[in-house]
């Protein structure tokens, strides 16, 4: 299926599939999962190859392409937004990092395997001849009722402690692929957003998974696939985010403008808001600064992907501003939402996709990637007072 495809076909096909994800957004959202309908049109218009190296027969889209598909996507959707760019993350980094034959037995059939989870180390695993003995329970596994197997973060163990990095004082974490039907998977994911997204509790007891099937959270050197995957798992998932918030914030703009101008008895007072000064300063405001918050985006990207091109490695500063923007877009989609939902009054109380615009764009709020402390960070090294620091997941600590 994948041997023509391209980024540039993908987006094409996001676009010319909105009709079919918005019709089953609310459908999504009652099942707490994607329906089939969803699923088997991500699969069959290729989107599972978004992020596969094209070795394998994937698309291998540059950051640039994989952001403007996910875009695309959470703009009719944003829970089918969230579960592409969660399990493609996941995936992508299985196919990239793995070693050779290991990924070359997952992914060489004409469909790739979905891969998703949480990669947070919060399981333990028990060195054991050739692989490890996992043990562990994680949450926010988004996509995860759709997939084959599991991306899941433990720390390695031996002789009953944890073991660190050869020549570092650092623990030693690493992401394992494992079958999904060796976790017990819960159905807890009851939420204000993203509802569709099933990301659900699992747990993992006592299941050996040979040390090939683990790879490290942290790599920037890809076993197979090209400059892609030189930006680690942490940049990878910046552009997920980055993705969603500006197809939700799109969204609602967009949502806000149609009711507005709508002639239908369930306006309500809308036409009298739409004639008023402060909907339309509002309305301006809004729009500039989505306009800005995205060539914002696109700008940091595009100097990444540049350097990913000339084959060098990215700076701190530009791991930063990917992070500050990502932090930003996230912030104005929030603002944008409440903005349309306020001005919708009881139009947008009800079902609808002005009201699951809000809903999850307020879930997506909530992910770590976009916290305070994350601003905090970004701040602190523009200023110019993080020298040496380099970036991990949660923020800045000495560089090597």
């Amino acid at each position: 299926m994948a041997d023509h495809l391209s980024a540039s076909m993908l987006l094409a096909r996001a676009k010319e599939l909105a009709p079919l994800f918005m019709a089953n957004a609310a459908r999504n959202e009652a099942a707490g999962e994607l329906t089939g309908e969803t699923v088997a049109a991500l699969r069959q218009h290729g989107f599972f190859h978004m992020l596969i190296p094209t070795c394998f027969g994937g698309v291998e889209a540059d950051p640039v392409e994989a952001m403007r598909i996910i875009e695309a996507v959470s703009y009719a959707d944003g829970s089918t937004g969230w579960v592409l760019m969660a399990t493609q993350i996941c995936t992508g980094a299985a196919a990239a990092y793995l070693d050779s034959a290991t990924a070359a037995e997952l992914f060489r059939g004409p469909m790739p395997p979905v891969i998703a989870g949480q990669g947070a180390p919060n399981g333990r695993a028990i060195v054991e001849g050739n692989g490890f003995r996992l043990t562990g329970k994680w949450s926010y596994a988004s996509g995860l009722r759709h997939a084959d197997y599991i991306h899941t973060g433990a720390v390695v163990v031996e002789n009953d402690v944890p073991r660190l990095v050869p020549g570092t004082d650092q623990p030693d974490y690493r992401t394992f692929i494992v079958p999904v039907g060796e976790a017990q998977l819960d159905g807890n994911w009851d939420v204000l957003g993203l509802r569709a997204t099933g990301s659900i509790d699992y747990a993992i007891s006592n299941v050996f998974v040979p040390e090939a099937h683990t790879h490290s959270p942290i790599t920037t050197t890809p076993n197979q696939g090209g400059n892609f995957f030189r930006l680690g798992l942490l940049a990878m998932t910046s552009i997920g985010h980055s993705g969603f918030a500006l197809g939700v914030g799109r969204r609602a703009l967009d949502e806000i403008a149609v009711l507005i101008g709508r002639k239908s008895p369930r306006r309500g007072s809308l036409p009298a808001v739409a004639d008023t000064e402060n909907f339309q300063e509002g309305y301006g405001a809004a729009e500039a600064k989505y306009s800005v918050a995205r060539a914002f985006l696109y700008e940091v990207w595009k100097d990444i992907r540049d350097t990913l091109d000339c084959g060098d490695a990215l700076t701190t500063r530009q791991m930063t501003l990917s992070r500050l923007a990502l932090n930003h877009i996230t912030s104005v989609a929030a603002e944008i939402c409440t903005f349309a939902y306020k001005t919708g009054g009881g139009v947008a109380l009800r079902d609808g996709a002005l009201q699951r615009c809000f809903r999850d764009m307020f879930a997506g709020t909530q992910h770590f990637l976009t916290t305070a402390t994350i601003l905090r960070e970004c701040g602190k090294e523009l200023a110019g007072l993080a020298e040496g620091k380099a970036w991990t997941l949660l923020g800045l600590v000495d560089g090597k």
